[in-house]
Order: C-alpha cells, then sequence, then structure tokens
C-alpha cells in the first residue's frame, strides 16, 4: 500500500481514487473545460481596466468608457456563472464519488472476519467511513481541481504581465523567492500538524463511540468523573492540534501580506519613475496593482490547497487500507442445494484465535438430523467458539466441519448461514420497528410470517402490549424494551427464516422465569424436525438433549444423555451438583 510520507500527492492513491470517478467522467470533463476557461478571465479584467484608462479616461472618451464599462460588466457576469457552475460540478463530483467509495467500504466491512474487529476499534472504522472519505471530496472541490485553475490562473496573470511590462514585470517578483521559500515551510509544516488533527479525531471518535455505548456502565458504577477526566484529557489534546495547525496560518497570512506589500513598494518606486519618465502608462501601474493581488491571492491558497490535497491523500492512504485488509472472509464455496437435512460432523477440530493459544483441541463429534446436542462447561471452554465455527466466522485450523457429509467450505457462506437460526445471550436490536427487527428488512418475509413466529415464540401477547404493536420503534440497541423481551424478538428473527439448524447460544440467561418459561414451551415445539445446538449453564435446560458434551479448556472431557453422565460420576455430576445444591434445588424435584 503506498504511503503518503512526505508528499503531497501519491500517483498511485490517485489512480485509485480516480476509478471511483470514471462514472462521473462528464462531470470531471466540464469542470476541467469551466477551470481551464475561467483562469484567463481573471487577469482579463486588469488588461480592460488598464486600456479604460489609458484610452478613454485620460483621453476624456465618455462613449469609449460606457462602452468598456459594459463590457467588463458582461465580463463578471460569464466569470460569476461560470465560477457557479464550477463549483456545483466539482462537490457534486467529489460527493457522488465518495458515496460510491463509502458504499464500498462499508460493503468491504461488512465482509470482514470477525477477528478483525476483535482488534479494530469501531471509532476508528467510523472515523475511516466518515470524515476521512470527506477529506476525499475536498480532493475535488477544494483541492486537485481548484490547484489547476489556480496555477493556470498564475501563469495567465503573469502573461498578461510581461506582455504589458516585462521589466515592471521583473521588478516585482523581486520579493518572490521569499514567497515560496515560505510557502514550502508553511506546507512541510502545516502536513505533520493535519495528520496529528486526523489522529485526533480519530481518537475523540473511538473514546465516544466506547464510551456512549457504554454509558449505562459508567453509571453503574458512578465512574462519570473519572471518564470526564480521561475525556477531557482526549479532548485537550484534540483542540491543541487544531490550535497548532491554525498557528501555522497566523505566521504564513501575515508573511504573505507582507511580501505582498514589498511587491507593491516595488511597483509604486519604479513604476512612478517609469511614468514620470514616459516609459510606462499610468493605466499600466493600476493594472500591475491589480496583478499583484490577484497573484498572491492564489499563491497564498495554494499552499492550503496543497495540504487540503494531502489530507485527501492521508485520507484515501487509511480508506484504501482498510479496503485493502486481507481479513474477509473467503468464499469459494459453490455448493447450495434446495434441501439441508442437518447432519452436523466436527472431525479432530483444532482451532486457535492467536496463534497456537489453542481453544479447541481435537474437537470430534456429530448431530443426526432432528437431534438436539447440548454444550457445556465452564467459561472459556470452548462453548462459543464450537458456533462461530459452524457458522464460518473464524477458520479452523486443522479437521475439518462437514454439514450433510459435505465440508462447510463447500457451501456458499450466505446459503450456509441462512440455513443456521443463532440466538445469542447479547441481543442486537437495530433503532427500528419490531417488524424489521425481526425481518432484518428481507422483503422476502412477510408480516404474517413475522406474526407467525412470534405466536409460536410466545412473542405475540408482549408485542401487542406495544404502542403501534408490530410497528413500535425499539429505539437504538432495543433501549425500551427489556432484556427478556428482547431476547424473545431474537428467538423470533431466528425463528422466522425457518432454518434447518438451530443453535441457541445461553438463549434464556438475560430472562425472568416468567418469560424463560414461554420460551421453554416454544423451545420444545421449536426443536421439532431441527438440528438444535444449546449451549447453557443453566443445566435444567438441557436435561432433555438428545447428546450433552461436557467441554473444559478446549476438550471434550464427557459426552452422553443426562443421566448417562450423571451415571459416570464426574465433570457433569459435580456441575450439576454445585449447581443446583447452591441454589438450594431438591434434585428430586427436577
Amino acid at each position: 500500500m503506498a504511503k503518503v510520507a512526505g508528499k503531497a500527492y501519491d500517483i498511485n492513491l490517485l489512480k485509485r481514487i480516480f476509478q471511483y470517478v470514471k462514472p462521473y467522467r462528464r462531470v470531471f470533463f466540464w469542470s476541467l473545460v469551466l477551470t481551464i476557461t475561467i483562469a484567463p478571465l481573471a487577469p482579463l479584467r486588469p488588461f480592460l481596466i488598464e486600456y479604460a484608462l489609458d484610452n478613454y479616461i485620460l483621453g476624456e472618451d465618455k462613449s469609449g468608457l460606457i462602452m468598456m464599462t459594459a463590457i467588463m460588466l458582461a465580463l463578471l457576469f460569464i466569470q460569476t456563472g461560470m465560477q457557479y457552475y464550477l463549483t456545483f460540478f466539482t462537490n457534486v463530483l467529489g460527493q457522488s464519488t465518495i458515496r460510491d467509495l463509502r458504499i464500498n467500504v462499508f460493503n468491504h466491512i461488512s465482509k470482514l472476519k470477525l477477528k478483525y474487529f476483535d482488534k479494530t476499534p469501531i471509532g476508528q472504522l467510523i472515523t475511516r467511513t466518515v470524515s476521512d472519505l470527506e477529506t476525499i471530496a475536498d480532493i475535488f472541490s477544494e483541492g486537485l481541481i481548484v490547484i489547476v485553475g489556480d496555477i493556470l490562473q498564475l501563469i495567465a496573470i503573469m502573461a498578461f504581465m510581461f506582455y504589458t511590462d516585462w521589466r515592471l514585470s521583473l521588478v516585482v517578483l523581486i520579493p518572490m523567492p521569499l514567497l515560496i521559500a515560505a510557502t514550502y515551510i508553511f506546507k512541510e509544516s502545516i502536513k505533520a500538524a493535519f495528520q496529528e488533527v486526523r489522529t485526533q479525531v480519530s481518537q475523540l471518535n473511538t473514546f465516544l463511540q466506547e464510551h456512549i455505548t457504554g454509558m449505562n456502565i459508567i453509571q453503574y458504577f458512578a465512574r462519570e468523573d473519572q471518564e470526564m477526566e480521561k475525556f477531557t484529557k482526549i479532548n485537550a489534546q484534540h483542540r491543541d492540534a487544531h490550535i497548532r495547525s491554525n498557528w501555522y496560518y497566523s505566521i504564513f497570512f501575515p508573511v504573505v501580506e507582507i511580501i505582498s506589500a514589498l511587491s507593491i513598494g516595488l511597483l509604486v518606486w519604479y513604476g512612478s519613475k517609469s511614468v514620470i519618465e514616459h516609459h510606462t502608462s499610468p493605466g499600466v501601474v493600476v493594472a500591475f496593482i491589480m496583478y499583484i493581488n490577484m497573484m498572491f491571492r492564489p499563491i497564498r491558497e495554494l499552499a492550503d490547497k496543497f495540504n487540503t490535497l494531502q489530507m485527501g491523500m492521508v485520507g484515501a492512504d487509511r480508506i484504501f487500507t482498510v479496503l485493502d485488509t486481507p481479513e474477509v472472509e473467503e468464499d469459494h464455496g459453490t455448493l447450495s442445494c434446495d434441501k439441508v437435512h442437518g447432519r452436523i460432523e466436527f472431525e479432530n477440530v483444532w482451532f486457535a484465535y492467536n496463534e497456537e493459544d489453542w481453544v479447541l483441541k481435537g474437537i470430534s463429534f456429530n448431530v443426526n438430523p432432528g437431534e438436539t446436542l447440548a454444550l457445556v462447561g465452564a467459561t472459556g471452554a470452548g462453548k462459543s467458539s464450537v458456533i462461530n465455527l459452524l457458522n464460518r466466522f473464524y477458520q479452523i485450523n486443522k479437521g475439518s466441519i462437514k454439514i450433510d457429509g459435505k465440508d462447510i467450505r463447500e457451501y456458499k457462506l450466505d446459503f450456509l448461514r441462512s440455513q443456521i437460526g443463532t440466538v445469542i445471550q447479547d441481543v442486537f436490536l437495530f433503532s427500528d420497528s419490531i417488524a424489521n427487527n425481526i425481518s432484518l428488512n428481507n422483503p422476502a418475509i412477510s408480516l404474517e410470517a413475522i406474526k407467525a413466529a412470534a405466536r409460536d415464540a410466545g412473542a405475540e401477547d408482549f408485542i401487542k402490549r406495544l404502542p403501534g404493536g408490530y410497528d413500535y420503534d425499539v429505539m437504538e440497541r432495543g433501549a425500551t424494551l427489556s432484556s427478556g423481551q428482547a431476547q424473545l424478538l431474537s428467538f423470533v428473527r431466528a425463528l422466522v427464516y425457518d432454518p434447518k439448524i438451530l443453535v441457541l447460544d445461553e438463549a434464556t440467561s438475560s430472562v425472568d422465569t416468567e418469560t424463560e418459561h414461554l420460551i421453554q414451551l416454544a423451545i420444545q415445539k421449536l426443536m421439532h424436525g431441527r438440528t438444535s445446538i444449546v449451549i447453557a449453564h443453566r443445566l435444567s435446560t438441557i436435561q432433555n438433549a438428545d447428546k450433552i458434551i461436557v467441554l473444559d479448556h478446549g476438550e471434550i472431557k464427557e459426552s452422553g444423555s443426562h443421566q448417562d453422565l450423571l451415571k459416570l460420576n464426574g465433570y457433569y455430576k459435580r456441575l450439576y451438583d454445585l449447581q443446583f445444591n447452591s441454589s438450594g434445588i431438591e434434585k428430586s424435584n427436577i
């Protein structure tokens, strides 16, 4: 990946950006045409003023002056209209480009492996997808095309100046090396400042995203003051980065004004002398005053525009780094079939999240179609990892996982996951209606199907009590629902897709007794005809499973039915005794 180190632009990055400009090549073409056309119009006005002063004002030709004034007004209106369309076109080009690029970035992020999100702050990805992309839009609206226009305008101004009086032009350009040196120093200094600003913006977004999402934890433990101190420090660093960048501007702009004043001073000295000696005309001196003002403005802004272009390159580098992230879930599968029976086989599966820190060690088991497998064990035993591997959220290191005798990597990824309905403990609900949270805005799922699934899951009663029923907005992360209600909705969400394989990962751990009873009744009905994998800490919920596997540190310690495992008097028996004795429940009543 090309880096932006020390460059105001990077040709490879520009090539990649311009791939997104291709659909809007007509807008880009007209932007360039307008830029090239506008460049000579600006210095044309001083040239006309010079002509009018020398020939009509000093010559006392009133009719000629009126005609020249009309020509200059017409030129002003033409230039204003062209400038309007240039600004409009460049902004349309920039916003259209980043719209397509943002879609591409989001689409890529949605296909990344979960492992990538385990180590990448969400706030950083938000910065990449929002503010870093805006800097690319600035490449077109304030950077590349504007730079081309300013350079062309400078060329046109100097051409008019040297055409009018080359000696006077050389005199007024004496301070130019000072301006070039000041501009270079400013450009290099502001570059580092801008990069620091982008870094601080990313850190601020990351902090805010994490802490606003986890605000309930902060308030539960009365950590508001401590977290405010952290935020104050990060916010101060963000402020200081902006102040440093503004400090360079506060130095550079006055320096430019001083150099501009030097040029005008030289013009007054040499120009007045030339007028007195009749080597030049008063109109030329007036025109040169305007030329100097017009020349120094784009030079002063060029440094700023180059930094805008450079920040666009920095943003593009960061965005393409995300797009070039190789941790996309590869999908080479081609298999999809009309019917999945639901036979699951794990054959000597080894898996580690980090190198060879094994989470699963040689796991082997099989579940026949329609059977229920329960996984139990202490936290960290590897239960959830089994589910993640079955859904291909992570790739196994050794062994194989099969469904209906076919390796899961042979199935199309979308098809595979469409056959597995998963209910997890940490329910995520979007800020949307009940119906859309269940169907996930899938147009193929009708409201009738949603209601039928809600009835089967026992969620219909509480949904009907909500204002608006299925149209009720649950707000962000389901903030207006209880944890039990949210859990029921996640259960309905899984069932409405009618999966052949049902996965319940601590599906009843966050619900009250009444809601758990509703879910248990629904589970007994809905597991019928489906292959089910249940992860549960509460052993009372899995005693009717066809097979129970006890995991410990990634290894299968015991396997069998509830009664068989109790007879072994091993791991399962100890878990059973510990759980029910500690809760004061008579085993005979279970």
